[in-house]
């Protein structure tokens, strides 16, 4: 085979990718390329989206190749990109500087947001009209969507404990090496990767492969085996924090799975990754419609949702969320439980207003675990019991008992004892301009 064109979106590693391992083994040349799409802007992940971006050119570079950017519609750049490199590289045209080469084939790795599958159709119509092929390769989660479904009928599970046992039984893909060498047609211009501002993305979470691998070896040799007792910790920041690595594909979910030997409540949580992904596939609307509607009524209060996306609700461990969320683009587990609940089941108001707050701030914001949690939350989605309760002032007390995380986030509480951190109902009268709550907290 001449040449294949790799379309990348959240697959930005060259580790265990098996689209662009296919694609060295099989082609004489390679052309790794990642679209900007400006109808689907990256907002607050742009900063982390451009470091993910440059480390992967590096990355590229390293092995003989580079990593080809284009801005516009995918499906047309990557068209346009195939006429290019006939066209003989750069220039676009016969004499353009190199010798011509035919793009004989199409990679991409599989995704199952609507957006996703509607490009991907796409792109295998254009490919089909052009005379190249077209594979979807998976990647983008440990057991690929659809491989697993119900003994008894249906396409997907419904709930996660099924899920789960079929999902541990089903055999695994091999983890891949990175290829060795990456060979880019001769003349063809590169383009210029995204710069990295306005949106810079917190300390904590530098984008790329590199960054991300590290993490992945340090946090598998000293943190994987107390996971089960410290991810619920909230001040104590103990949780893995790879979700913005998995959202971008900077890490591979199957090599993280294969590699956490000790860890099986930690890969339990890549387990529901994956069980979103299968009900998105299937429920396509998942960030619209109930996936299972219950006939609920939701309040219309603008002001009451704002207070809550500025994190004044009055309830300590509320506000801490999602401020938390503001500053770090990200949010503790436990805190998106406690927050998103509050929302829905105390002030009535949408899941969806919540869910696309959240969609919009986080680094790791993807639709499937983004909305599936939502929903699940709200009681509109794969959670058998619909009606499940929350009390956030008994889970501030049990898994923020000195109010460490709550004054990490709300520093005009950072004088305010435990007990009164954890009695909101107080703090008005104890704390100057600290908001009086909106609702009881249970």
């Amino acid at each position: 085979m001449d040449t294949v064109i790799v379309l990348l979106n959240r697959d930005l590693r060259v580790h265990d990718h098996p689209a662009l391992a296919a694609a060295c083994a099989e082609a004489r040349r390679v052309v790794p390329l990642f679209v900007l799409d400006p109808s689907v802007p990256a907002g607050r992940r742009s900063g982390f989206l451009a470091e993910s971006l440059a480390d992967l050119r590096r990355s590229l570079r390293e092995r003989g190749g580079d990593l080809v950017v284009r801005r516009g519609d995918p499906v047309a750049e990557t068209v346009r990109l195939a006429r290019e490199i006939a066209g003989g590289g750069a220039g676009g045209g016969a004499g353009g500087g190199s010798a011509a080469g035919v793009v004989e084939a199409v990679h991409v790795s599989a995704d199952v947001s609507a957006l996703a599958r509607r490009r991907e159709c796409r792109l295998a119509e254009e490919c089909e009209r052009h005379r190249m092929g077209f594979r979807a390769f998976p990647g983008v989660t440990v057991v690929p969507p659809g491989a697993v479904t119900p003994s008894g009928g249906g396409d997907h599970y419904r709930v996660f404990t099924p899920y789960w046992r079929a999902w541990q039984a089903h055999s695994r893909r091999e983890v891949l090496p990175a290829p060795a060498r990456v060979t880019l047609p001769e003349g063809l211009d590169p383009g210029v990767p995204p710069p990295g501002h306005p949106h810079r993305p917190h300390e904590l979470f530098r984008g790329g492969e590199t960054v991300a691998r590290r993490r992945m070896r340090q946090w598998l040799k000293y943190c994987v085996a107390d996971y089960a007792a410290g991810h619920d910790d909230l001040a104590g920041n103990r949780t893995s924090k790879f979700s913005p690595y998995l959202r971008f594909g900077c890490l591979s979910p199957l090599e993280l799975s294969s590699l956490a030997e000790d860890g099986d409540d930690f890969v339990r949580q890549l387990c529901w990754r994956d069980f979103f992904y299968q009900v998105t596939m299937a429920f396509p609307a998942i960030n619209r419609a109930d996936y299972r509607p219950r006939g609920l009524t939701w309040n219309d209060d603008a002001e009451a949702l704002q207070a809550w996306k500025e994190g004044r609700t009055g309830l300590p461990i509320v506000d801490a969320g999602m401020r938390q969320l503001l500053e770090e683009g990200w949010m503790h587990n436990r805190a998106r439980l406690l927050t998103s609940w509050f929302l829905v089941k105390r002030l009535r108001v949408d899941w969806r207003a919540g869910a696309d707050h959240f969609f919009d701030l986080l680094l790791d914001g993807d639709v499937a675990n983004n909305y599936g949690n939502w929903q699940w939350v709200a009681g509109t989605g794969n959670d058998t019991r619909f009606n499940r309760t929350v009390n956030p002032v008994r889970q501030a007390r049990r898994f923020d008992p000195d109010g460490e995380y709550i004054r990490r986030y709300v520093p005009e509480l950072r004088n305010v004892p435990p007990k009164t951190l954890h009695e909101p109902w107080r703090l008005p009268s104890a704390v100057r301009g600290y908001p009086p709550p909106l609702v009881s907290p249970a």
